[in-house]
């Protein structure tokens, strides 16, 4: 089989990086894919950087024994503690996601804005490293947003639980007058139809799926794996947890199999 038929391989923390696959899906329907939730370990944000790349190679190595030729680690905290030790380790292409404060930064004009992330991303030399870069004179209101992820991976999105957080997770953005809410979790693109319930309009809301899959498109051009097949692509998707909830979120369309990793 030509390395082009391969498969993009997706992981995350649990459901949440469902989100980016769906950006890779639309933009690259005719791809393979194999998603893995290790919604078993989640959430990652709260543990320590050695579990965070331990839980990372476990997870790759999984996918490459699927015959995977791009990894995407669809985990903000996986690839602010992991990527590079994942790059130093593996032969093979990554792509990670970052927070997008850069766009948040360069575009605001209240000069603040709100990052609502996991207490692992928030905490990592890579977020640190960005932030210092683009938020000269800006205020960055950071808030981990502890306990939502658990929520998420429960099927409690519209929960009054997951309300309450939220709304105390923004009063101090709204009062130091944000204009642009920067998500720093992939599972956080579920909770955007609330968000815009609580948000004045003017509030712009960022996440990084779009940037991830234009990314995973140009380095699979660039290293000439592209499946240019005319059929739609096989997708999969494997959950140590609570399948139930992957499939929910997911269209009737896609596989959903138990698998215990």
């Amino acid at each position: 089989m030509s390395k082009s038929k391969h498969k993009i391989g997706i992981f995350d923390s649990g459901i949440g990086g469902t989100s980016i696959f769906k950006e890779i899906n639309a933009l690259l329907p005719h791809e393979n894919t194999i998603y893995l939730a290790d919604s078993k370990n989640a959430p990652y944000g709260d543990k320590s950087k050695e579990e965070i790349i331990s839980l990372s190679i476990k997870n790759t190595k999984l996918l490459l024994e699927k015959d995977c030729k791009i990894i995407v680690v669809a985990c903000n905290t996986a690839t602010t503690n992991a990527i590079k030790v994942l790059r130093n380790t593996f032969d093979i292409p990554f792509i990670g996601i970052e927070p997008a404060i850069k766009p948040a930064a360069l575009n605001t004009q209240t000069k603040a804005v709100g990052i609502l992330a996991t207490k692992g991303t928030l905490s990592s030399e890579l977020f640190h490293n960005t932030t210092d870069l683009y938020s000269q004179d800006i205020n960055v209101i950071e808030q981990i947003g502890e306990g939502i992820v658990p929520l998420i991976e429960a099927g409690k999105i519209n929960s009054d639980a997951m309300k309450s957080l939220l709304e105390d997770y923004i009063k101090p953005m709204l009062k130091a007058d944000i204009d642009y809410l920067v998500l720093g979790c992939t599972h956080y693109p579920y909770l955007i139809p609330q968000l815009l319930e609580m948000l004045p309009k003017h509030i712009k809301i960022i996440d990084s799926g779009l940037a991830v899959a234009k990314q995973t498109k140009a380095i699979l051009k660039q290293h000439e794996l592209l499946n240019l097949s005319a059929t739609k692509g096989n997708n999969i998707f494997y959950s140590n947890g609570n399948v139930t909830v992957l499939k929910e979120i997911l269209d009737d369309k896609f596989t959903v199999k138990a698998l215990d990793f």
